[in-house]
């Protein structure tokens, strides 16, 4: 409490801020300092929030070094802690959640994109940027942060036969992921997100660009906020109209994080495919005459029996198999840059 009886954290309940949050219990341990959260994330530095105005911050000095780990640093949606008198931020408190992948480019970096997030808005138009396998990675990434996912199917008005692209969905309803198609234009259509938009809640949005993540956020804030662009017709692929991270709060009452959008979809090392992605996969192996099948000739394959029967899509399997070798590959990475003194990573990139 202030000396006026206030409480300062009041004002970050619009802001997500839970009791049940790590962030609320490690401040309730060491209340010293300020509590706000970056709405905003640049290269320059941050800009935070604390319920009742938005500035900027400055940088820890460490955090502007090169080689300071990416994810030691604040990203959008982070609780952070700012000096009493300064807008200086002095530490990253605890997060429930972090979605991150693996940066663009040859070297495996790891690149957060958003923390303390309940719900991942996975966003795909129903047209040339159905892609039912970079959902499944999508997931992958999603079940790893510590956040639900949730698949949006946009651009319902425009689209004939919405039914059977969904029904290719299936194996992934199958695995308890909610799918919601909507007319990001329509705010009764949109309706259907409201499960996971309550008081305290936040939400973030991704998706390819052209994928409807602007329009959907201009529907739910009520107002134009964020532009929009057309897409290609060739692919139906858009122009990032969404050029970095903010954290937006929503008359429904959760917090929105939308981001630009992705091309590249890395994995970082540290996920496991199988979590409730490939479960169905998983559960036929363990049928399997041996219990180290590889799935290829081995008599006795459940899985390869799956296949031949026509009950195991070949696609999905297939790509199965391409985020595990991805994902071990990236481990080892990830094992010899945490290996190696002083962040300077040895062996294979």
């Amino acid at each position: 409490m202030t000396a006026t009886g206030r409480d300062p954290l009041l004002h970050l309940a619009g802001l997500g801020w839970r009791e049940d949050l790590p962030a609320a219990r490690a401040f309730a341990q060491a209340p010293a300092g300020r509590v706000v959260r970056v709405s905003e994330q640049h290269r320059t530095g941050f800009r935070v929030c604390d319920g009742e105005r938005e500035f900027p911050a400055q940088s820890p000095a460490p955090w502007t070094r090169a080689g300071f780990p990416a994810e030691q640093r604040a990203v959008v949606g982070d609780f952070v802690r700012l000096e009493a008198e300064r807008d200086q931020i002095i530490e990253v408190l605890p997060r429930s959640s972090l979605f991150r992948r693996g940066a663009a480019g040859e070297h495996l970096k790891v690149q957060p994109i958003a923390a303390n997030i309940d719900t991942v808005l996975v966003v795909t138009g129903l047209d040339g940027d159905f892609n039912p396998r970079r959902l499944e990675r999508y997931l992958v990434l999603v079940r790893a942060s510590g956040a639900e996912p949730v698949l949006v199917l946009t651009k319902l008005d425009r689209c004939d036969d919405a039914g059977a692209l969904r029904a290719r969905l299936s194996d992934i309803e199958a695995g308890g992921v909610p799918v919601v198609s909507v007319n990001a234009k329509e705010p009764d259509s949109v309706a259907a997100l409201a499960p996971w938009l309550g008081s305290g809640r936040t939400v973030v949005l991704v998706g390819s660009s052209g994928a409807g993540k602007s329009t959907l956020t201009n529907t739910l804030m009520g107002r134009s906020r964020m532009r929009t662009g057309a897409v290609r017709e060739r692919d139906s692929r858009g122009r990032h109209t969404t050029t970095h991270r903010t954290l937006m709060t929503l008359p429904q009452g959760a917090c929105l994080i939308d981001t630009p959008g992705m091309r590249e979809l890395k994995l970082t090392g540290g996920e496991d495919v199988a979590d409730r992605v490939f479960e169905d996969i998983e559960g036929l192996a363990t049928g399997c005459r041996f219990r180290d099948c590889r799935h290829d000739a081995e008599p006795g394959c459940a899985v390869r029996a799956a296949l031949a029967a026509g009950t195991l899509d070949p696609c999905r399997f297939n790509n199965y198999r391409k985020l595990q070798a991805e994902r071990e590959a990236a481990a080892k990475v990830l094992a010899a840059r945490q290996a190696a003194p002083q962040g300077r990573p040895r062996g294979p990139r």
